[in-house]
């Protein structure tokens, strides 16, 4: 806070834009955060949520039940993996990670086969709890908590060049000790956005399973369109044995995470022993408000205007990137779907999340209008679904100009 410069105040928000107390208008390139996947008060979910309201704001979530929770569960069903059986309710994408992997390591415990080890990617980010903290990679927002931790092993993220590597390390690692593996499966969002194809990532998941871990995608960031199909799942071939999801779950209206998971893993807590229950709960687990938003979503996101929007948004990312490839300065130009990201190429010394060129970058691009925010000197665009073409011009000629600024720097 001592170096933070003021938070700038928002009043309102419609679309893709956000409006500021002192008028200026600002295009939400990075979707807040990666979760209003279809920009900001929406009329659509507003009104569904608005009519529950009225109806049933909330109910604890333990022997009783309620239509938008139930009908939520079955919609995602028809949608996630095939081999997704059950849905756990819980309330943001910390929690629905450290759900899946008490899930993990307690399927395990209850067969009477306890397994203790995770395996992990570098640089990987899963969330802020503890648990969700142990399987992130160990950095400067971990350190003051590491020696709280639990020990995790860490294979290198399986980017271009390092595929070999990642098979190697993760076969020398596996073991009857191994519990589950866990992946931001083909984009790591906050290591970086670094970005790697479905078929290694089918590799790694067949060899780990092959030694009877469980493996874990944590669909928070990836899930819901971004990568341009509804899940990165989707993309492969072997499949998960739990997922985690959140942020664009709701559209960003409110918060809401979930973990689900396959048969054979909820069977496992199925017994007349209660201690094999899975003793997990929240106040606000399944509220009716958050799973009427998470429906109210799904059905924008599951219309054909919105599908055409995200494969209009990747069309257009591709013809940017390869202008980009003609700018001085710009290098690891990468994208899935509606994510496009570069690194700006300003030698090692400035590669550090802290690094100062992110803060240029950013207030250079406020200056323009546009909201981006650098992960160190990685830029990404992570817009809404209804971003128009005309914004989405406005959000590349803003990187124009700083990449020449920075150029003429």
């Amino acid at each position: 806070m001592q170096t933070a410069p003021l938070p700038i105040p928002i009043v309102r928000g419609e679309g893709t834009l956000l409006f500021a107390e002192d008028g200026k208008t600002y295009i939400d390139a990075v979707s807040s955060w990666w979760v209003t996947i279809h920009g900001h008060s929406h009329p659509y979910i507003a009104e569904k949520v608005a009519k529950q309201l009225q109806t049933l704001e909330h109910v604890i979530f333990a022997g009783f039940t309620h239509q938008p929770a139930v009908e939520l569960a079955e919609r995602l069903l028809t949608i996630l993996p095939k081999n997704q059986n059950r849905i756990f309710y819980s309330d943001n994408g910390s929690t629905a990670v450290e759900v899946a992997l008490k899930m993990a390591f307690q399927y395990w415990h209850n067969l009477g086969k306890p397994r203790r080890k995770v395996i992990a990617l570098d640089d990987a980010y899963h969330g802020d709890t503890f648990g969700a903290m142990a399987v992130s990679g160990r950095s400067a927002f971990t350190a003051p908590f590491v020696p709280f931790l639990f020990d995790v092993e860490y294979i290198p993220a399986p980017a271009p060049g390092q595929e070999q590597a990642a098979l190697e390390q993760l076969q020398a690692l596996l073991s009857d000790e191994v519990a589950a593996f866990i992946v931001e499966p083909l984009v790591q969002g906050s290591g970086g956005m670094v970005m790697y194809a479905p078929e290694i990532l089918n590799q790694l998941m067949s060899l780990a399973r092959s030694h009877g871990a469980l493996i874990i995608t944590d669909e928070v960031m990836t899930g819901f369109g971004r990568t341009g199909k509804l899940f990165a799942s989707h993309y492969l071939s072997e499949q998960p044995d739990l997922m985690s999801l959140s942020k664009g779950l709701t559209g960003g209206t409110m918060a809401l995470g979930v973990t689900t998971c396959t048969k054979e893993i909820y069977d496992a807590f199925l017994s007349s022993n209660k201690h094999k229950t899975l003793f997990h709960g929240h106040s606000f687990t399944a509220n009716p408000l958050a799973c009427t938003a998470a429906l109210a979503s799904l059905d924008l996101l599951l219309s054909d205007e919105t599908q055409v929007a995200i494969q209009r948004i990747a069309h257009r990312h591709a013809v940017f990137a390869e202008q980009l490839k003609q700018k001085p300065g710009v290098k690891n130009i990468r994208q899935q779907g509606t994510i496009l990201a570069f690194d700006l190429d300003v030698g090692d010394a400035s590669r550090s999340y802290f690094s100062n060129i992110r803060d240029v970058a950013y207030q250079f691009l406020l200056n323009e209008g546009v909201l981006m925010r650098p992960l160190g000197n990685v830029l990404y665009i992570f817009p809404p679904y209804c971003i128009t073409d005309e914004q989405l011009d406005t959000v590349y000629a803003a990187v124009g100009k700083l990449l020449k600024q920075l150029n003429q720097s």
